[in-house]
This record gives structure tokens, C-alpha cells and sequence, in this order.
């Protein structure tokens, strides 16, 4: 990913949320996010990074199509030894055409190259597709949530883990 890139990361996240999240946060937040806005943490974070976080992209036909971000996981304040894959989205209309999976599968592979012996995440409980695909890639939920709130509504996250070695 480059610094150029960021707006279409922003426009891949925020309707990435706005399409996995119908039903399950409130439509008004979901409706309120703002590509723009986004993009402009995107772009305050790429330029702040000190290179402990990976943000790869995903291309077909000179268009990025998806978007994987990973680094250390974080325990509180504490970064520790694992992994964290922080977020990963497919442009909405890209579904099911392997983009999440190739962006997954890299994003660990480079996790594993990096020496880390496991990768976390976090998902929406709710989210069935979400979880079902992380699944499918060898990630089981280690029954540790977490709570969450969007404008007043509880949207719990549990968190899922995969090792990369043995």
C-alpha cells in the first residue's frame, strides 16, 4: 500500500462496514461514516507508522480491490510477540471471488516470516459471514469477548486465534 492508495482503502473500509455491519450496528452510524473522513486517518496514521504495521492492498485490472492490515497484537497497551490481524476488507461487490482469502493468506504468510507463533483477531459476534471465514482459514474463537458499543447499541466482539507453527 502507498500513501495514494489511501482513499480507496477508505472507500473499501467504509463500505465494507456499511455492508457487513447492516443489521447488526446501527443503520444511522453506518450511514454516517465518511469516506473522506477515513481516508484522512488512513493517510495520518500511513505517514505516523514507524513500520510495525503491514497494509498491503489487493489489485485486478490496475483497481484495488481489497485491503489487509496486521502488526503486533496488542494486549491493552502492551504489544506482545503475536500477531494481530487488525482489518481486512473486499470491495463489497468483489465478494466471494477468492480477493479475501489471497489478502489473508499473505497477510499470514508475512506474520510467520516475521517469527510470530500466532495471530489474533477480533470480529463481531454477530457476523456469521466474518466468522465462517476465518474458520475456513484455520482461526477458532479462544473464548475470550470483548464488549463494544456503537451510539448506545452493544455489538460484542470475541476473539479468534490461529497459530503459524506445529
Amino acid at each position: 500500500m502507498t500513501l495514494a492508495d489511501c482513499e480507496r482503502v477508505a472507500e473499501i473500509r467504509v463500505r465494507g462496514w456499511q455492508s457487513a455491519y447492516a443489521g447488526l450496528m446501527p443503520q444511522s452510524y453506518l450511514d454516517a461514516l465518511s469516506v473522506t473522513e477515513d481516508a484522512a486517518q488512513h493517510r495520518a496514521r500511513f505517514i505516523a507508522g514507524d513500520g510495525s504495521v503491514v497494509n498491503l492492498v489487493a489489485e485486478q485490472d490496475g483497481d484495488i480491490v481489497g485491503w489487509v492490515c496486521h502488526g503486533p497484537y496488542r494486549s491493552g497497551e502492551v504489544c506482545t510477540p503475536d500477531a494481530e490481524l487488525y482489518a481486512i476488507y473486499v470491495d463489497p461487490g468483489r465478494y466471494g471471488g477468492g480477493i479475501g482469502q489471497a489478502l489473508l493468506q499473505e497477510s499470514l504468510r508475512r506474520c510467520s516470516d516475521a517469527g510470530h507463533e500466532r495471530v489474533f483477531l477480533w470480529v463481531v459476534e454477530r457476523n456469521i459471514r466474518a466468522r465462517r471465514f476465518y474458520e475456513r482459514a484455520g482461526f477458532r474463537a479462544d473464548g475470550t469477548e470483548e464488549p463494544f458499543e456503537v451510539d448506545g447499541v452493544a455489538v460484542p466482539e470475541v476473539r479468534y486465534a490461529r497459530n503459524l507453527v506445529g
